[in-house]
Order: C-alpha cells, then structure tokens, then sequence
C-alpha cells in the first residue's frame, strides 16, 4: 500500500503544472532555483560550468560566461517560470521569463546555449539565427553539452 500511495505521489507531482515566480539562484547556465525549488530550462541546453570552447585559436570558458551571462539577467529580477514535468533529477522542467522575454528562447538567440532538439524543436529557429550571426559560442569551436558531458573534447582539450 505504501508503494503505491509513493508512486501516486510521483506520478502526481510529474504531471502537475507549476508557475513559480522569485528571485532565481543560477546554478549553471541552464538551471537556477527559486524559492529552494530547482528548474531546468525546458528545450535548452548551456556549456557545462568547466566547459571550454574556442575562439581565434584561444581557448576560454564558455561554460562559465554562459552560466554568468544567465546570472546577469536574472540579478535582482522577478523571474516566473512556467512547467508541467520534472526531469529524472527531479528538478522542474519550465520555460523561464524576465522582463516579459523567455529567458530560454534568449540564451539560444545570443549564442549561449543550443536547441536541445532531443527534448524539444520549439528554439531551433534562434539557433539558427545565432549560428547566422555568428553569436556567442557560434562565434567559435565548441563541441554540444550533451557530447561533452559523454566525454567529447574539442582536440586541445586533450
């Protein structure tokens, strides 16, 4: 009986819709937490912390300026996020706004972060305008979150 009021609980807490407004905490470039509560920015994915890229053959670190360029936004704002699922970490899977943009839909268009098309095709179109203009990690060599998390390094990460 117990296991299934537990598995009622998860599967309710899966599915319900939440809207949390507060001041964010950023925890990387694609995760911040309000109110104790950690969200995921839904369809995105950012450099990991300690990721680097490359730019002009000199190497920096991506990961940090997108994590920072992510704090920066988001610094003494109302943040409000929008999400009906939480991801195997049971953090909250949402699309984010501040200032009346999508926080999500603005780290892919300047560059900081790609269209996680596994999850969600919904930031293609500004991917594909950063990768136009050339903006932020586009600018340069870097190799997708997701493959770097796997083990993927550009080669004089070596």
């Amino acid at each position: 009986m117990k296991t299934f009021i537990v598995i009622c609980l998860y599967l309710l807490g899966s599915v319900a819709s939440a809207d949390i407004s507060g001041t964010a905490l950023v925890v990387d470039g694609d995760t911040i937490a309000i109110s104790g509560m950690k969200v995921r920015l839904n369809g995105i994915g950012t450099p990991e912390r300690k990721q680097t890229c490359r730019k002009a053959g000199v190497t920096w670190k991506c990961g940090y300026e997108a994590t920072e360029t992510l704090r920066e936004w988001t610094y003494t704002k109302e943040v409000r996020c929008i999400g009906d699922e939480n991801d195997r970490y049971g953090r909250l899977i949402a699309d984010c706004f501040v200032d009346g943009y999508n926080l999500n839909a603005r780290l892919v268009y300047e560059g900081w972060a790609l269209a996680y098309r596994r999850y969600s095709k919904k930031y293609v179109p500004e991917e594909d305008k950063a990768k136009a203009a050339k903006r932020g990690l586009w600018a340069g060599e870097f190799v997708a979150p997701w493959d770097w998390r796997r083990g993927e390094r550009l080669e004089s990460d070596y």
